[in-house]
């Protein structure tokens, strides 16, 4: 689902009423402003928090309920007075946020000195306020997230008569809303502050470059660069959306960002429709992972584990590039199973002087993103940077200097964009002050343990499954600080490198976006493809094994990481085994190597890779061996269809 729809809100601005045209400008008008602040504050920090928390987040909600309004259901009989509903509901909303966040401020002096007391208004008010924060949150991003944060609202207001380890001592209306909303450990807590202060220059920055015409560019390169191989559009859909995910937060928006364009040649390549858009899908999910931004997580990471942002990306760095070359393995094998042969010569790619000049709007941001960092900056001045940097060099577009107020829409979009995210993390902060209240996550991290015992693997299993469903149907930083904040007990109790385990959740909260049955990248690309979402999502997911497969091999061997003691002989061995396994998964994926596979041998080669992917050296070696066996037949069979050819 996009995060930033347009200010149209999804009619034609002729089709719309004057009233309705009027809202628009004024959410545009307040989304540039929610922009600007986020570029104030990089430069001369933020005001005091109390201030700047609540308003802008009561500022976000405005936006949201404009852009995101209660709408009837079409044909219905009761339609008129359903759309009066709505419009009462929406303004009741944003009346019931502004009494509440002018409480919230009003009672922190009191909260401060423990002497606050709230009358039955101020109570049930803060509980109208985080009920529509969760209505705000499935209007944006759909029901599962706003269900987690209802359910622990629920939780903890009725958990004292639930039975087993889910019982707490219980706790009043009173309790609920003087942590939850009053306090700074719910909504208005830390996830609010890390996205006001850290997250939000980097959406705008990538709404920016969208705006300056840099992801256009990014594509034609992609298609330079890939016009020699196989898979061609299918390979550049890859390259692609590499570059341009790591930037954007949202699958689904890079889904339809670069598959519109990808996707269609893709299929008229040969490939099936399914496959067309599991490509990118795993490709636009990928992105997510791969450095120097990873969707804004890698800074929150950071800050969660307490490293350098350069730490985080140097981890990040190897298995990234580990998934992409197994994804573009993947799509050359398929491509020679349906014998696609090389794009024609004249129907390549060709880069003129223009596509070199406009790469600069790409490259010279992402350097002015990355320098700071290298100097030791913090990373909102860093996004600065990159943000000013992408303004300036967007005028390198003849479009941009013919047009400059597409640079006000792109930060207009970043607003957007950052007012429905604060929507989830809003949910969010309710569910981080239920678990401060009632312990739940240290309840969750025994009952992990207790499955797992002393079975790391098990363990490791438990929380990759939780990953997956707590991050289904949610962007990539919303579902990465959900699993965070519920696993963040267990992921201590499993006695791991912490930045190693971090990463390996934040692998499988992205992979929540192409794993069935949410799975909203494959949702995003199968109408492109004409395609079925569970089909799309079942060629994405054997696509991307590799995302699934890579996250254990590095919990195991941190060598893989690059982190502090690595040795080159154990980051040499981690990696053949792992590059191994990973043909061997590629090729049973496909069914094909250099030629069609049985299922005999499918199975053996999976078998293989399971034999590399155990900790007990002696099955390494004879994974290895009869990997490197599959590999010598390879070669044969290649010699011996040459000798045919020739």
């Amino acid at each position: 689902m996009s995060i930033a729809p347009s200010l149209d809100g999804g009619s034609a601005p002729e089709e719309a009423t004057l009233p309705r045209r009027i809202l628009l400008k004024l959410a545009a008008v307040v989304a540039f402003f929610i922009a600007a602040q986020c570029i104030y504050t990089s430069y001369f920090g933020a005001p005091e928090s109390t201030i700047h928390r609540s308003v802008i987040f009561l500022l976000c909600t405005f936006v949201a309920v404009i852009l995101y309004p209660c709408r009837p259901s079409k044909g219905s009989d009761w339609m008129a007075f359903s759309v009066w509903l709505g419009r009462l509901v929406d303004l009741a909303i944003v009346i019931l946020m502004s009494y509440g966040v002018w409480r919230f401020i009003d009672n922190l002096e009191d909260m401060e000195y423990l002497v606050s007391e709230f009358d039955i208004l101020d109570r049930f008010g803060a509980l109208g306020c985080m009920l529509a924060v969760m209505e705000m949150t499935r209007r944006v991003f759909g029901l599962p997230l706003a269900l987690v944060g209802l359910i622990a609202l629920v939780y903890c207001l009725f958990g004292a008569d639930l039975p087993w380890i889910f019982r707490h001592s219980g706790f009043s209306l009173d309790q609920t809303v003087e942590i939850v909303w009053y306090g700074f450990k719910g909504v208005f807590g830390f996830p609010t502050g890390i996205v006001l202060t850290l997250i939000l220059i980097f959406i705008v920055f990538g709404s920016v470059l969208q705006a300056t015409g840099a992801g256009e560019s990014l594509i034609r390169i992609a298609f330079a660069l890939t016009g020699r191989t196989r898979g061609g559009p299918a390979h550049a859909a890859i390259a692609a959306s590499a570059m341009f995910g790591t930037m954007s937060g949202s699958v689904a928006a890079n889904v339809v960002g670069t598959g519109v364009l990808t996707i269609p040649m893709i299929k008229r390549r040969g490939f099936l429709p399914e496959f067309a858009g599991g490509v990118e899908a795993a490709a636009s999910s990928g992105g997510q992972i791969m450095p120097p931004v990873m969707g804004a997580a890698a800074f929150l990471m950071a800050e969660l584990v307490g490293v350098s942002y350069l730490t985080v990306c140097m981890a990040a760095l190897l298995p990234a590039i580990l998934f992409y070359a197994s994804l573009f393995t993947s799509v050359s094998l398929e491509a020679a199973r349906l014998g696609i042969e090389v794009v024609p010569k004249e129907e390549r790619q060709k880069l003129t002087r223009e596509d070199y000049v406009h790469s600069l709007m790409f490259i010279a941001p992402i350097i002015a993103v990355v320098v700071p960092l290298i100097m030791g900056r913090s990373p909102a001045a860093a996004g600065l940077a990159g943000t000013v940097t992408a303004i300036v060099f967007g005028f390198i577009n003849r479009e941009v200097r013919r047009e400059p107020i597409r640079l006000i829409r792109g930060l207009v979009r970043g607003g957007v964009a950052g007012a429905a995210i604060m929507m989830a993390v809003g949910a969010i902060g309710v569910l981080l002050g239920v678990l401060e209240l009632t312990g739940i996550g240290l309840k969750f991290a025994g009952a992990i343990s207790s499955i797992s015992g002393d079975n790391l693997f098990l363990g490791l299993l438990a929380a990759a499954g939780s990953c997956l469903i707590l991050g289904m149907g949610m962007p990539t930083f919303p579902a990465y600080l959900i699993i965070v904040l519920v696993l963040g007990p267990s992921i201590k109790a499993l006695g791991m490198e912490v930045l190693a385990i971090h990463l390996f959740v934040f692998y499988f909260g992205v992979l929540s976006n192409i794993t069935p049955p949410v799975a909203i990248a494959a949702f995003a690309a199968a109408p492109i493809a004409e395609s079925t979402p569970i089909k799309t999502a079942v060629k994405a997911v054997g696509l991307a094994l590799s995302g699934f497969v890579i996250p254990f091999f590095f919990i195991y061997d941190n060598n893989l990481l690059l982190l502090t003691g690595f040795s080159f002989m154990g980051l040499a061995w981690v990696v053949l085994k792992l590059g191994l396994a990973l043909w061997m998964l590629s090729t049973s994926f496909v069914g094909f190597d250099t030629s069609q596979l049985g299922a005999l041998e499918r199975i053996a080669r999976t078998v293989v890779a399971i034999l590399l992917a155990v900790t007990v050296f002696e099955l390494n070696l004879a994974g290895l061996v009869i990997g490197f066996a599959f590999l010598g037949l390879r070669i044969f069979r290649m010699k011996s269809f040459d000798r045919i050819k020739a």
